[in-house]
């Protein structure tokens, strides 16, 4: 049974079965895609051969000689126990073609039976596409590094929020890089798309530049964000210090005990990735600024026993000289743009108050 591709395959996260092979998951896919292919990569590769020198005929046959036999017994039961688990699974392929139709038939012949995707992967991906071309209204949460911009967002109505550094797995600065690897940038843009879907009416979104890491923003949501109104979120140094000493090392170094299970070794890796961090904003810092606070973040490494406050000295320095200056830049060309401002508590007031407009509208 074909079935069309619509927004509530993606907003009700059906379970879904890409059977395409692993190279091809793997360069993009679905937050809600399992990959259990026919074919496996060696597999596609000779029957694809096959296709170029000989034509679809030969392909196919070698394809069925290919998955027969076990083979095919133990892909068919992968299969047959996703949808026992999962009964209301869809199954696709790239284009919904013969690789989606041969599963489909070989998983009725064995008494059950999977809804097939018309168009699959490609018809899926460009749905997506053409969502980020009609977004709903957005209010872009800015402010300095270090207020707290993803906790205010974590206290909206999570309908309304669409977060894109966890889809990026990444903080967005030079030192948010995370322990586990950012996703491919079109799983990321699947993501977020995916995300705009479920905020239909309103959208807020943290300011953010072109790129979180290593991955883009889609380009109407960099021209949509461009536009958007701006809530404008304040908090001392004091706080913004205490915020981000909790967050890049104390939470940072647990995640690393955890994986290494040796504070020593723990320490030693997360220093790493702050000098790392540092070495990478060198040229902008300036030669005797990265000088000075490597120095003082060597030191705060070096005298730390169990009183994480002495990292203070050079996240606030880093704040001050480096993050405050470049981030006033930025806001100061978008002032036309701030519609309000505040601490969390007010922003969430203000943020509610843009929700009822919507509802209302």
């Amino acid at each position: 049974m074909h079935v069309p591709v619509t927004k509530a395959l993606f907003t009700r996260e059906i379970p879904l079965i890409d059977v395409r092979a692993p190279v091809e998951f793997n360069k993009g896919a679905f937050p809600a895609a399992i990959n259990l292919p026919i074919l496996d990569d060696r597999e596609r590769e000779r029957v694809g051969i096959s296709y170029k020198h000989h034509g679809p005929d030969d392909a196919m046959s070698l394809g069925h000689e290919l998955v027969s036999g076990a083979v095919k017994e133990e892909r068919v039961a992968a299969w047959l126990s996703q949808l026992e688990r999962q009964p209301e699974t869809h199954l696709y392929c790239f284009r919904g073609g013969q690789r989606s139709a041969i599963a489909a038939q070989w998983i009725d012949e064995a008494g059950a039976s999977v809804p097939r995707i018309a168009g699959g992967y490609k018809a899926m991906r460009r749905f997506l596409l053409d969502s980020l071309d009609a977004l709903p209204p957005l209010v872009v949460i800015a402010g300095r590094t270090g207020t707290g911009k993803t906790e205010l967002l974590a206290q909206l109505p999570q309908e309304t929020v669409v977060d894109l550094e966890r889809d990026a797995n990444h903080r967005g600065s030079a030192f948010g890089k995370r322990l586990t690897p950012q996703p491919a940038q079109i799983d990321f843009e699947n993501s977020v798309a995916i995300q705009f879907l479920r905020a239909s009416r309103i959208a807020f979104v943290e300011d953010e530049s072109r790129m979180i890491g290593r991955v883009n923003l889609p380009l109407p949501l960099q021209e949509a964000m461009s536009r958007a109104p701006i809530l404008l979120l304040e908090d001392s140094l004091a706080e913004r210090v205490d915020r981000i000493l909790q967050e890049y090392i104390v939470e940072t170094r647990a995640e690393l005990v955890t994986q290494y299970n040796d504070f020593a070794e723990a320490q030693s890796a997360l220093h790493h990735r702050m000098k790392s961090a540092l070495d990478a904003i060198q040229k902008r810092l300036g030669g005797v600024r990265h000088t000075e606070i490597t120095a003082e973040m060597d030191n705060a490494f070096r005298s730390e026993t169990n009183d994480p406050s002495v990292h203070r000295l050079w996240i606030e320095r880093l704040l001050r000289e480096y993050y405050d200056p470049m981030y006033d830049y930025q806001i100061g060309r978008k002032t036309d743009r701030i519609v309000g401002r505040g601490s969390a508590s007010s922003l969430i007031d203000q943020a509610l108050h843009f929700i009822d407009e919507t509802d209302v509208t």
